[in-house]
């Protein structure tokens, strides 16, 4: 009985542990990264038609003054166009704290031509998730 009462009390310690050290965590992170149609990422997406505007929102949490996210925006597959870098966007984070960052891009004069295309994620120059959407 008392080696049963032992192996909880040790259980114990450990979960309370673990529940202390994940409180403490206060690494800068970014997450939830989704494409959207509207600027507050409610209106999440892949598929979009050609006159929409494109947002990628996420969320900085424990973000820290001079954090920077960066997109990149590509072609991915356009007949007629090659595989190419069409935009590059950062945001310099100039307030510590957690809040939601947006990006978007407005659809080209005249339109997205029908495809595919990409736009990678980094947080402080680490890729953290690449995100794919169509344009029918």
């Amino acid at each position: 009985m008392k080696a049963k009462f032992s192996v909880l009390l040790a259980l114990l310690a450990l979960a309370a542990s673990t529940l202390a050290c994940a409180a403490l965590n206060t690494e800068p992170t970014l997450e939830n990264l989704r494409l959207a149609k509207d600027k507050d990422g409610t209106q999440t997406g892949t598929v979009f038609s050609s006159g929409e505007t494109v947002f990628v929102v996420g969320d900085l949490n424990n973000g820290v003054t001079g954090n920077v996210v960066t997109t990149k925006w590509y072609v991915d597959q356009v007949e007629g166009y090659n595989s190419e870098i069409m935009d590059t966007s950062d945001l310099n984070i100039s307030e510590d704290g957690s809040f939601s960052v947006n990006f978007y891009m407005d659809s080209p004069n005249g339109g997205w031509p029908v495809g595919s295309y990409k736009v990678e994620v980094l947080f402080n120059g680490t890729l953290v998730n690449t995100l794919n959407f169509t344009v029918e």
